[in-house]
Protein backbone atom coordinates (compact mmCIF):
# COMPACT_ATOMS: atom_id res chain seq x y z
CA UNK A 1 0.00 0.00 0.00
CA UNK A 2 1.26 3.50 -0.80
CA UNK A 3 0.61 6.64 1.21
CA UNK A 4 -0.29 10.06 -0.26
CA UNK A 5 3.43 10.82 -0.81
CA UNK A 6 3.90 7.62 -2.76
CA UNK A 7 5.87 5.78 -0.08
CA UNK A 8 5.20 2.12 0.46
CA UNK A 9 3.72 1.48 3.91
CA UNK A 10 4.18 -2.04 5.26
CA UNK A 11 2.70 -3.31 8.52
CA UNK A 12 3.30 -6.90 9.53
CA UNK A 13 0.63 -7.15 12.21
CA UNK A 14 2.03 -10.36 13.70
CA UNK A 15 5.52 -8.88 14.14
CA UNK A 16 4.11 -5.58 15.39
CA UNK A 17 2.05 -7.39 18.03
CA UNK A 18 5.13 -9.35 19.18
CA UNK A 19 7.11 -6.10 19.54
CA UNK A 20 4.22 -4.49 21.48
CA UNK A 21 3.99 -7.52 23.81
CA UNK A 22 7.70 -7.71 24.66
CA UNK A 23 8.46 -3.96 24.71
CA UNK A 24 9.28 -2.97 28.31
CA UNK A 25 7.24 -0.26 30.02
CA UNK A 26 9.30 2.72 31.19
CA UNK A 27 9.33 1.36 34.75
CA UNK A 28 10.48 -2.06 33.51
CA UNK A 29 13.11 -0.49 31.24
CA UNK A 30 14.71 1.75 33.85
CA UNK A 31 14.51 -0.83 36.66
CA UNK A 32 16.17 -3.39 34.38
CA UNK A 33 18.96 -0.89 33.79
CA UNK A 34 19.31 -0.26 37.55
CA UNK A 35 19.51 -4.02 38.13
CA UNK A 36 22.11 -4.36 35.38
CA UNK A 37 24.12 -1.48 36.90
CA UNK A 38 24.05 -3.33 40.26
CA UNK A 39 26.15 -6.08 38.67
CA UNK A 40 29.10 -3.63 38.81
CA UNK A 41 28.81 -3.31 42.62
CA UNK A 42 31.90 -4.38 44.54
CA UNK A 43 30.46 -4.84 48.04
CA UNK A 44 29.36 -8.47 48.41
CA UNK A 45 27.08 -7.68 51.37
CA UNK A 46 24.44 -6.07 49.11
CA UNK A 47 24.67 -5.20 45.42
CA UNK A 48 22.71 -2.03 44.65
CA UNK A 49 22.26 -0.19 41.36
CA UNK A 50 20.64 3.16 40.62
CA UNK A 51 19.81 5.24 37.56
CA UNK A 52 18.63 8.86 37.48
CA UNK A 53 16.17 9.64 34.70
CA UNK A 54 14.49 12.80 33.44
CA UNK A 55 12.15 13.21 30.48
CA UNK A 56 12.85 9.61 29.47
CA UNK A 57 16.64 10.07 29.36
CA UNK A 58 19.31 8.62 31.62
CA UNK A 59 21.27 11.33 33.44
CA UNK A 60 23.59 9.25 35.63
CA UNK A 61 24.08 5.78 37.05
CA UNK A 62 25.67 4.46 40.22
CA UNK A 63 26.39 1.30 42.13
CA UNK A 64 27.79 0.65 45.57
CA UNK A 65 31.54 0.31 45.84
CA UNK A 66 34.71 1.91 47.18
CA UNK A 67 35.57 5.53 46.35
CA UNK A 68 37.47 6.04 43.08
CA UNK A 69 40.99 4.64 43.20
CA UNK A 70 40.54 2.95 46.58
CA UNK A 71 40.45 -0.75 47.40
CA UNK A 72 37.13 -2.54 46.99
CA UNK A 73 35.37 -4.78 49.51
CA UNK A 74 35.87 -7.74 47.15
CA UNK A 75 39.63 -7.10 47.35
CA UNK A 76 40.24 -6.04 50.97
CA UNK A 77 37.00 -6.91 52.78
CA UNK A 78 34.14 -4.85 54.15
CA UNK A 79 34.70 -2.40 57.01
CA UNK A 80 31.64 -3.23 59.11
CA UNK A 81 30.36 -0.89 61.83
CA UNK A 82 26.93 -1.45 63.41
CA UNK A 83 26.11 -4.00 60.73
CA UNK A 84 26.84 -1.69 57.79
CA UNK A 85 29.78 -1.59 55.39
CA UNK A 86 31.68 1.68 55.61
CA UNK A 87 34.14 1.00 52.77
CA UNK A 88 31.46 1.22 50.07
CA UNK A 89 29.82 4.39 48.80
CA UNK A 90 26.08 3.84 48.27
CA UNK A 91 24.68 3.62 44.74
CA UNK A 92 22.48 6.69 45.27
CA UNK A 93 25.50 8.71 46.45
CA UNK A 94 27.45 7.59 43.39
CA UNK A 95 24.62 8.77 41.09
CA UNK A 96 24.83 12.21 42.69
CA UNK A 97 28.65 12.20 42.48
CA UNK A 98 28.63 11.15 38.81
CA UNK A 99 26.11 13.86 37.92
CA UNK A 100 28.18 16.46 39.82
CA UNK A 101 31.42 15.41 38.09
CA UNK A 102 29.74 15.76 34.69
CA UNK A 103 27.87 18.98 35.50
CA UNK A 104 24.44 17.37 35.20
CA UNK A 105 21.54 18.70 37.25
CA UNK A 106 19.29 16.11 38.90
CA UNK A 107 16.57 18.70 39.56
CA UNK A 108 13.18 17.12 38.87
CA UNK A 109 14.61 13.69 38.05
CA UNK A 110 13.36 10.24 39.04
CA UNK A 111 15.73 7.75 40.63
CA UNK A 112 15.26 4.05 39.91
CA UNK A 113 17.10 2.04 42.56
CA UNK A 114 17.19 -1.65 43.34
CA UNK A 115 16.77 -1.18 47.11
CA UNK A 116 14.94 1.22 49.43
CA UNK A 117 17.35 4.07 50.34
CA UNK A 118 18.93 4.70 53.71
CA UNK A 119 18.16 7.95 55.56
CA UNK A 120 21.43 9.62 54.50
CA UNK A 121 20.83 8.80 50.84
CA UNK A 122 17.22 10.03 51.08
CA UNK A 123 18.39 13.39 52.44
CA UNK A 124 21.05 13.70 49.73
CA UNK A 125 18.55 12.80 47.00
CA UNK A 126 16.13 15.43 48.27
CA UNK A 127 18.88 18.07 48.30
CA UNK A 128 20.00 17.02 44.80
CA UNK A 129 16.48 17.76 43.52
CA UNK A 130 15.25 14.20 42.91
CA UNK A 131 11.44 14.33 42.86
CA UNK A 132 10.60 10.62 42.77
CA UNK A 133 12.27 7.43 43.95
CA UNK A 134 11.23 4.10 42.46
CA UNK A 135 12.68 1.13 44.32
CA UNK A 136 12.31 -2.61 43.90
CA UNK A 137 13.38 -4.29 47.14
CA UNK A 138 12.49 -3.10 50.61
CA UNK A 139 15.46 -2.53 52.91
CA UNK A 140 13.85 -1.73 56.26
CA UNK A 141 14.92 1.59 57.72
CA UNK A 142 12.55 3.24 60.20
CA UNK A 143 14.41 6.59 60.12
CA UNK A 144 14.08 6.76 56.32
CA UNK A 145 10.39 5.93 56.59
CA UNK A 146 9.86 8.73 59.13
CA UNK A 147 11.74 11.32 57.05
CA UNK A 148 10.03 10.13 53.90
CA UNK A 149 6.54 10.59 55.35
CA UNK A 150 7.42 14.19 56.22
CA UNK A 151 8.92 14.84 52.77
CA UNK A 152 5.91 13.30 51.01
CA UNK A 153 3.46 15.29 53.18
CA UNK A 154 5.28 18.47 52.17
CA UNK A 155 5.24 17.48 48.47
CA UNK A 156 9.05 17.41 48.31
CA UNK A 157 9.45 13.87 46.98
CA UNK A 158 7.42 10.79 46.06
CA UNK A 159 8.43 7.18 46.50
CA UNK A 160 6.92 3.99 45.17
CA UNK A 161 7.80 0.36 44.90
CA UNK A 162 8.00 -1.30 41.50
CA UNK A 163 8.81 -4.98 41.24
CA UNK A 164 9.99 -6.52 38.01
CA UNK A 165 8.18 -9.77 37.44
CA UNK A 166 10.58 -12.66 36.84
CA UNK A 167 8.52 -13.96 33.91
CA UNK A 168 8.82 -10.55 32.18
CA UNK A 169 12.60 -10.57 32.64
CA UNK A 170 12.73 -14.08 31.15
CA UNK A 171 10.63 -12.82 28.22
CA UNK A 172 13.09 -9.95 27.64
CA UNK A 173 16.06 -12.34 27.79
CA UNK A 174 14.42 -14.75 25.33
CA UNK A 175 13.83 -11.85 22.96
CA UNK A 176 17.48 -10.79 23.24
CA UNK A 177 19.10 -14.19 22.89
CA UNK A 178 16.82 -16.23 20.63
Amino acid sequence: MKDEDGFEVVLDRKKAERVRRVRPSKDEYFMLIAKFVSLRATCPRLRVGAVAVKDGYILATGYNGAPRGMDHCIDKGCIVVDGHCHRAVHAEQNVIAMAARKGISLEGATLYVTHFPCDTCLKLLINAGIKEIVYEEMYPNSVTELLLREAEDKGIIRIRQFRLREERVREFLRELFE
